[in-house]
């Protein structure tokens, strides 16, 4: 019975981090724990669990008699965020370059190669998945499951970011420049490949439109 809760509690979690990320779901939108345990088809314990889960990973936050809204990042949280993916992934390119083998080589092209097609198909969904998924993919070719989970959960906050702040056209570039990356990592360019994952990353933080009124799902303030 226990293990059942458990598995039910991770499938929320899954199902409702993947609507986030995929930018289904946006920022300042009400999750309702009656709705969720409906559709979940679970008891409102179980909901309550999950919340409490994406909370410590930040995507939600948890308001005392309001109830539970999907995360809006302020500004300044967008900066320290990618400060700290550009502090970690510098070092993990590095680290990449030294270890690279043309297995690892190949299992990043193959990567690329489905960015690149969500891209022409215009899959906004899957396409921000996978671009994010390559740096978590770098971490795991590695072995190192540790960076891959702060990665991942990093990643997680800037898929909201993302959502709020970045222009629409912005987001075709990185799977560019990822291509690049892999270049170099394949040439065992270690200098050009650091070089690369810094200006990928200074140019996705320099293509945030901070000015931008943040999308809202509160009718209210919307109509305001």
């Amino acid at each position: 019975m226990v293990r059942m809760e458990t598995s039910s509690t991770a499938l929320i979690v899954e199902s409702l981090t993947r609507a986030i990320v995929e930018h289904r779901l946006h920022p300042g939108t009400k999750l309702a724990e009656q709705k969720l345990a409906d559709h979940f088809g679970v008891s409102r314990t179980l909901v309550r669990q999950a919340l409490f889960q994406l909370a410590q990973n930040r995507l939600i936050r948890l308001e005392p008699a309001r109830g539970a809204f999907v995360a809006t990042p302020s500004v300044e949280e967008a900066k320290q965020v990618f400060e700290v993916r550009r502090m970690l992934e510098v070092e993990m390119t590095r680290q990449f370059a030294r270890q690279v083998t043309p297995a690892k080589v190949r299992a990043l092209q193959a990567h690329v190669a489905e960015e690149r097609k969500a891209v022409q198909r215009q899959d906004v969904p899957g396409r921000t998945e996978l671009l994010g998924d390559f740096h978590v993919r770098m971490a795991e070719l590695m072995g190192n499951h540790v960076l891959a989970e702060l990665l991942r959960d990093l990643i997680s906050r800037c898929a909201l970011i993302t959502l709020m702040y970045q222009s629409s056209h912005a987001a075709e570039h990185s799977s560019e420049e990822h291509v690049e990356i892999v270049k170099a990592l394949a040439a065992k360019d270690a200098d050009r490949a650091v070089q690369l994952m810094e200006t990928h990353l200074h140019n996705v933080m320099a293509n945030l439109t901070f000015d931008r009124k943040p999308p809202t799902s509160d009718i209210a303030l919307a109509l305001s």
